[in-house]
């Protein structure tokens, strides 16, 4: 599973990879704000990616608008404002891949003429047809999630027969809008919390040995997602504990990257993970 992203060259099989999350939003779950005033702070952004970094992140995710549950959509031109200022300041500072998180492909052009390499698409590739084409012009690779309706509704009783079954026939029709659009680096996420109950949530963790014959690099974003609170309460800061568990057990199971906002912990969690594998 050797990839290549810019000018880092990673094999996803040989140990597990650190996506650090970087929201340049007012409203996403735990961190809207924290690097938003009215606008990005480019000099908060830029440290934490550099902060990121060193604590070990293989990735910096970017987002530009909050995808939890119940969210409001911003306009394509709020998203590139946010997201495009900040990558191409990130960059000016560290050499690291860096993955543009959105659905929209004028937000995904922008973002990669900015110098991002990688499309985390929640849907898929499945609410923007246009995007696979964009992605492929600029030889980037993808994140394809799965998620059940959109952000507003997904959390309205998402009913499944088989969850990773419905998830894996997802996950295997947006990998092939993705080889017939040309995209040769195709990495896949089951969608934690995207359309699912916590049952679901615990479920995939278990299982997500089940998608390895689809034969793509697994993605786990589970980050002080709110599954968490059902089984101690918390609010999302005081989630790290569980975070951490979670992302072992999904290691254990076959993730080959994690998705997180708590970079040294979670990096020293995958090293621990990655040793009981062995």
């Amino acid at each position: 599973m050797k990839y290549k992203f810019g000018n880092s060259e990673y094999d996803l099989s040989s140990r597990t990879f650190v996506m650090g999350i970087l929201n340049v939003t007012p409203d996403s779950f735990s961190d809207g704000g924290k690097f938003f005033d009215s606008k990005p702070n480019l000099k908060k952004i830029t440290e934490e990616a550099v902060r990121m970094k060193k604590e070990g992140a293989d990735f910096i995710d970017i987002g530009g608008e909050s995808t939890r549950p119940g969210a409001d959509t911003v306009s394509a031109d709020e998203e590139i404002e946010r997201v495009v200022p900040a990558i191409k300041e990130i960059l000016k500072h560290i050499d690291i891949p860096i993955s543009i998180d959105t659905y929209k492909h004028q937000v995904a052009d922008e973002a990669l003429k900015a110098g991002a390499v990688i499309v985390n698409d929640i849907s898929g590739f499945q609410f923007d047809e246009k995007l696979p084409e964009i992605t492929k012009k600029h030889g980037a690779s993808c994140v394809l999630m799965h998620i059940k309706g959109t952000p507003k509704i997904m959390q309205d009783n998402p009913v499944y027969s088989d969850v990773m079954e419905e998830i894996s026939e997802y996950l295997k029709k947006s990998a092939g809008i993705a080889k017939e659009a040309g995209i040769g680096q195709i990495i896949i996420d089951p969608g934690i919390g995207f359309g699912k109950t916590f049952s679901h949530n615990i479920e995939i963790i278990k299982s997500l040995h089940r998608l390895k014959p689809l034969g793509f690099p697994i993605l786990l974003g589970l980050s002080r997602k709110r599954f968490i609170n059902d089984i101690y309460e918390s609010n999302p800061q005081e989630r790290l504990a569980g975070t951490l568990a979670a992302n072992v057990a999904g290691i254990l199971n076959g993730a080959n990257i994690i998705r997180v906002h708590d970079v040294l912990e979670n990096r020293r969690a995958a090293l621990t993970a990655d040793k009981l594998k062995q």
